[in-house]
């Protein structure tokens, strides 16, 4: 049996690929790593027009009723252009609550719910980190969590529950991805009636779209790697014609078709939720995330000291790759996770 893409996922891709192609510049990427917000919410209507953040909303609750591995298509094709996009939360958010029947996914699929996610303490808390509930307050504080500004709703973790709430104070933390905001948050108030999905299903469709996420920017410092070994000569030739050029470049290319195979996977087990969709998507994560380090470094190498200029702006797709390794759990914690769901630890 062969596994592949139907032709409607193929055009999907295609799609976004065309509108990340056509509409995120190198230019426009710099303009929103410097703070120009003006420029960033134009980029979001844009991005609102197309209709992709209901991808994950049931066709009765007026979104698309596609599944994971559609999403993880789409997420390809952000990380490839490193579009600072809400898709990753809203599409989390709405798989959260595709069985609620609460009136928020539609609210998601007509872009009138605009969601920020507080998920990476599940896995990646820091002392002093975490929220709870008690007496219907909620205390504590989420870090790492993605997408607050401008939402009008936050997916948060208390009590071992995926809950919906409002976000208080958000104070920004600072990483070396500027193309994307991460804050540390407090709620203010939150949905007692709603509560979302299994945690650890929400938290293995993050993980699943965040490693397509590094899969796409990956797959983009590849190509801009064997780009630049086509045209750039030394001593009168080319240098992609340099045995030890080509071997990094074919390297590179052999990690990363595996990784790409292994996330289609994780994401098709959980929308037909097979037995081994949980560990599988960890796997994902922990794998795509060296492979994305390893792509990151030797797609440099192969710039030689122009991949640290911002001339080629190679530097933005690193950090987007760096800071995804290490949001929502690390490679390390992340196949202790996989390997409990199998039974392998205690």
């Amino acid at each position: 049996m062969e596994f592949g893409l139907s032709e409607d996922q193929v055009m999907l891709q295609e799609t976004v690929r065309r509108f990340v192609a056509e509409e995120v510049s190198l230019d426009l990427v710099r303009q929103i790593a410097e703070g120009e917000i003006q420029v960033a919410e134009t980029l979001a209507e844009k991005l609102t027009a197309l209709g992709l953040d209901g991808l994950l909303v049931p066709e009765k609750d007026g979104g698309s009723g596609l599944g994971v591995l559609d999403a993880a298509l789409v997420q390809e094709c952000f990380g490839y252009g490193i579009v600072p996009a809400r898709f990753l939360s809203n599409s989390v958010a709405a798989y959260a609550l595709r069985d609620s029947g609460s009136s928020i996914l539609n609210d998601i699929a007509n872009n009138d719910a605009r969601f920020g996610i507080a998920l990476n303490d599940f896995l990646s808390r820091r002392d002093g980190s975490g929220l709870s509930i008690r007496d219907e307050a909620v205390s504590g504080a989420s870090l790492m969590a993605t997408d607050v500004a401008r939402s009008t709703h936050l997916l948060f973790l208390a009590n071992d529950t995926v809950r919906i709430g409002q976000a208080g104070s958000a104070e920004q933390v600072k990483t070396i991805d500027r193309t994307r905001e991460f804050s540390k948050v407090t709620i203010t108030s939150f949905e007692k009636q709603i509560t979302g999905a299994e945690i650890e299903k929400t938290f293995a469709v993050a993980c699943i779209l965040l490693a397509a996420d590094t899969l796409g920017a990956a797959q983009c410092m590849l190509d801009k790697a064997v780009a630049y070994a086509g045209d750039r000569q030394q001593f009168g030739r080319v240098i992609g014609s340099f045995q030890a050029v080509k071997h990094l470049c074919a390297e590179m290319a052999a990690k990363l078709e595996p990784a790409r195979a292994l996330i289609w996977h994780a994401a098709h087990a959980l929308d037909v939720e097979d037995d081994e969709a949980l560990a599988m998507a960890f796997l994902a994560k922990a794998h795509m995330a060296e492979v994305g380090t390893f792509i990151a470094k030797t797609s440099t190498e192969v710039h030689g000291g122009m991949g640290f200029t911002d001339l080629v702006g190679l530097h933005y797709w690193y950090k987007r790759i760096g800071v995804n390794r290490q949001i929502m759990g690390s490679p390390m914690a992340l196949r202790e996770l996989a390997a409990q769901q199998q039974g392998l630890v205690a």
